[in-house]
């Protein structure tokens, strides 16, 4: 186990995490809603660091990032748990399965492994890479040093002062932006929409960002959501940053039909009214 950053010590042996919004409060020998961040005897750490379900090759595409290192080949790793509680979440296998399998993987071996496969850098993906934080941040130090680029792939739910102080070592990120509406967040993921919103304008003045919706049928479909996430991110990021629509299947405890094809290309009209990127995903 590794001690987390970003916490501090309260009374009666609790601990307060202050990576996320969620702020979790812990009571000794209990971790909080991310699942793998433990209060040991008042002091919190993580049971994930070094600790990886998943390491592949994968194209840069898959992130998904369309404008950042085209066509070339990124490592990218990942580990078990997640900060939000998302209904229709498309990687429950390790983001809700806290047994899942892991192996020991350090930043020195990632490093090594991206040159030796000819990677142009590391991508922190499949689960929420923020609640590997401790891990992630000293991997994007060693990979900064070797010259490779660092990429998140995240939900964004993290508070403002880790989020900036691992930016510095960020080149991009692929953030999640589930819906434009509280509601949503509230009712399908247990969490707040303002913090993603927060993550996303602080990450775009350090790095390239490319934004991704996930359309799911009756929640997040119709044209009033599509106009709303347009008009923010014009309003807030201007007319260039990427976004990628993209189609929900059935998974984990949402059983709705998969998102027909023609609301996709729906809210890519809508969006390509004020925005230059446009991309459907999962088609």
């Amino acid at each position: 186990m590794k001690e987390a950053l970003f916490y501090q010590a309260k009374d009666n042996s609790k601990a307060q995490c202050l990576l996320c919004p969620h702020n979790c409060l812990i009571p000794e020998g209990k971790v909080g809603l991310c699942g793998v961040r433990r209060n040991q005897k008042g002091k919190l750490y993580s049971l994930v660091y070094e600790q990886a379900t998943s390491v592949a090759l994968d194209p840069i595409e898959k992130k998904p990032l369309y404008h950042f290192h085209p066509k070339e080949f990124i490592l990218s790793v990942g580990t078990k748990g997640c900060n939000l509680s998302c209904m229709f979440c498309q990687n429950w296998a390790i983001s809700k399965d806290l047994g899942a399998a892991t192996e020991t993987v350090t930043s020195q071996f990632l490093v090594e492994r991206a040159k030796k496969l000819n990677s142009f850098g590391i991508a922190y993906t499949y689960n929420e890479p923020f609640i590997w934080y401790e891990f992630v941040l000293d991997t994007a130090r060693l990979a900064r040093k070797e010259g490779l680029k660092n990429v998140l792939v995240t939900n964004g739910y993290v508070n403002i002062e880790p989020l900036k102080n691992i930016l510095p070592f960020i080149d991009a990120m692929n953030i999640d932006i589930k819906s434009i509406e509280e509601e949503f967040y509230i009712n399908t993921c247990a969490a707040k929409l303002s913090p993603v919103l927060e993550t996303i304008k602080q990450s775009a003045k350090n790095c390239h960002i490319e934004l991704t919706n996930l359309i799911i049928p009756t929640l997040n479909d119709s044209e009033d959501n599509f106009v709303k996430l347009r008009d923010w991110i014009y309003e807030n990021l201007g007319d260039s940053v990427p976004l990628h629509f993209s189609r929900y299947f059935p998974c984990y405890k949402l059983n709705l039909p998969a998102t027909p094809v023609s609301t996709l290309e729906k809210a890519q009209y809508i969006a390509e009214k004020k925005l230059k990127f446009v991309y459907l995903g999962n088609v």
